[in-house]
């Protein structure tokens, strides 16, 4: 009886253990995949960080304490997060209309949100 016992309690030790596991790893799983959506969790800025390498670094200088641009014509996002003038609804507008030297890119009002939170962040 006194190794039933035992071999009972080892038992039901190793499902208490295991069953933890599954929790903490289900845990990991749904952290790394953000969540049921599925989607990763990201700030605005870290996306419009990403947005702005991908779209915009060809001819614009994006990263911090980047100054020079490709494209000399082109201000630096930290010159235009430093301008005075230029607030949030102010690069909306600016994203949303045409330049003169400027390619017609159309940027989708969600990564707009994102460009204003990056550069609000410089």
């Amino acid at each position: 009886m006194t190794g039933l016992l035992k071999l009972t309690s080892y038992l039901a030790v190793r499902a208490v253990a295991g069953s933890a596991l599954v929790v903490v790893l289900s845990g990991c799983v749904a952290a790394d995949r953000g969540g049921p959506t599925g989607h990763v969790e990201t700030s605005s800025a870290e996306m419009g960080l990403a947005y702005g390498k991908e779209a915009c670094a060809s001819c614009h200088a994006v990263e911090p304490g980047q100054v020079i641009s490709p494209n000399v014509a082109a201000p630096s996002f930290e010159a235009l997060a430093n301008r005075p003038d230029m607030t949030r609804t102010a690069l909306a507008a600016l994203l949303r209309s045409p330049h003169r030297n400027m390619p017609n890119l159309i940027v989708e009002p969600d990564r707009i949100e994102d460009l204003a939170a990056y550069l609000s962040s410089l």
